[in-house]
């Protein structure tokens, strides 16, 4: 995905480059089990680098889960890592740490994404920069103990992609993380956010893939970008490409993982959309209608991760617009593409083998919650993994927003 370098990290390259700053020795202290996603999450990308606040963001749009983007280096060569490569923004509590945890006592969660658009073409993805595996892998671990999460999302387009030794180091790195983790009994799990044409990942995106799958390097969610496809379609009908390019995606992963089940080939399925007008223009418009089409598509198929790039330009602050970070260039509610994936999130999360269970006997069988119904006292529903019911009479107030005496009463893992 694209974003535009923050002036003030653009001020700090030069002279971190001059500093030659590397990797200071970590303390990642002991690892810690923290709760794993839910088996479907919606977790649309947050642009950390424009001052918003994720809790509030978060609690304003109902979107409990959040893809925060992104994370790079401040310049190329360097092993080092910062949000958005600004060195104001080191990868500790001090940055986002008060937002996050808000966010995870609430029920939600973040997933950090390192590299993005910027990131891959300016060798300042963490992999591309830095040619110490251990030191790569020692930044995916201060990163999972800072914030005390259980997904770490990697974004590699563009001219990461054609980075084969940028790519080896990644899935190597990778695995020594998740051998880490089983070590220490914490839950991860890794998403490869990749872009993709209408039928399935093009051969350097699924390369990277091949790559993780040469190093035993586990991949739990491979999330495809389901949009700027710039093909010359005009006009591209969205849902239906959203549908294809997912299918391309499951048959390819049957190459891959040819013991795996279908189900569980299409647990391993991500797709990010982009709400509205993307970079190529009105004839790549995704829109509410194609949201609900792929929201009943994706819970039929039983994908595992619904996002969309970003939260912030869910709002029709510019109708009639091209792409831009802050707007989706159509006509539309704010958050009404938030609200229509929010109820996706639910399900027992998987602990990609490295983790515990909940409690939970991973079906939720009460219907999921919906903002816009009317409930009564004794109604049940199910949300984020856990059976919820009503004390009382209550409308658009999400369980997670109950508090201990509110209008829902948890009654556990289902």
């Amino acid at each position: 995905m694209r974003r535009t370098r923050s002036l003030r990290a653009l001020l700090t390259a030069a002279a971190l480059a001059l500093a030659g700053a590397g990797l200071t020795a970590l303390s990642t202290g002991t690892a810690q089990a923290a709760t794993p996603l839910p088996a479907h999450v919606f977790a649309p990308y947050f642009e950390a680098w424009n001052g918003d606040s994720p809790a509030a963001l978060s609690a304003e749009s109902g979107a409990s889960h959040l893809t925060m983007a992104f994370i790079q280096t401040a310049s190329a060569g360097s092993c080092t890592a910062y949000w958005n490569g600004d060195s104001g923004s080191p990868l500790t509590s001090a940055t986002f740490g008060d937002d996050i945890a808000t966010i995870q006592d609430r029920g939600g969660d973040v997933i950090p994404s390192f590299g993005g658009y910027t990131a891959d073409t300016t060798n300042t993805e963490i992999a591309d920069s830095c040619t110490d595996v251990s030191k790569i892998a020692a930044v995916y671990e201060q990163v999972i103990s800072a914030y005390d999460i259980t997904r770490l999302d990697m974004d590699i387009e563009a001219d990461s992609l054609n980075n084969s030794a940028g790519i080896d180091r990644r899935n190597k790195a990778i695995k020594q993380v998740e051998d880490w983790a089983a070590a220490n009994g914490r839950t991860l799990q890794v998403s490869y956010t990749l872009p993709t044409t209408t039928g399935g990942l093009a051969s350097d995106a699924l390369a990277v893939l091949r790559n993780a799958v040469s190093n035993g390097t586990r991949v739990d969610v491979a999330n495809i970008m389901t949009f700027d496809y710039y093909d010359g379609a005009d006009p591209h009908q969205m849902a239906d490409d959203t549908q294809s390019a997912a299918q391309g995606l499951h048959d390819q992963l049957a190459g891959l993982y040819p013991n795996t089940s279908s189900a569980d080939l299409w647990g391993m399925v991500g797709i990010t959309e982009m709400p509205g007008v993307d970079d190529y223009g009105p004839a790549e418009t995704f829109t509410l209608a194609d949201a609900t089409e792929v929201y009943d598509w994706a819970v039929s198929k039983g994908v595992d991760t619904i996002a969309f790039w970003a939260l912030q330009r869910d709002n029709g602050g510019c109708p009639g617009g091209g792409a831009s970070d802050g707007c989706s260039g159509i006509e539309q509610d704010t958050w009404a593409f938030s609200h229509i994936f929010e109820p996706f999130t639910g399900g027992t999360g998987n602990t990609g083998g490295n983790g515990g269970d909940d409690g939970g006997d991973g079906t939720c069988t009460a219907a999921p919650y919906e903002a816009s119904a009317v409930y009564t006292a004794g109604d049940q529903v199910s949300y984020e993994g856990h059976l919820w019911q009503a004390r009382w009479w209550t409308t658009g107030t999400a369980p997670k927003d109950t508090g201990e005496w509110g209008n829902w009463e948890d009654l556990g893992p289902c």
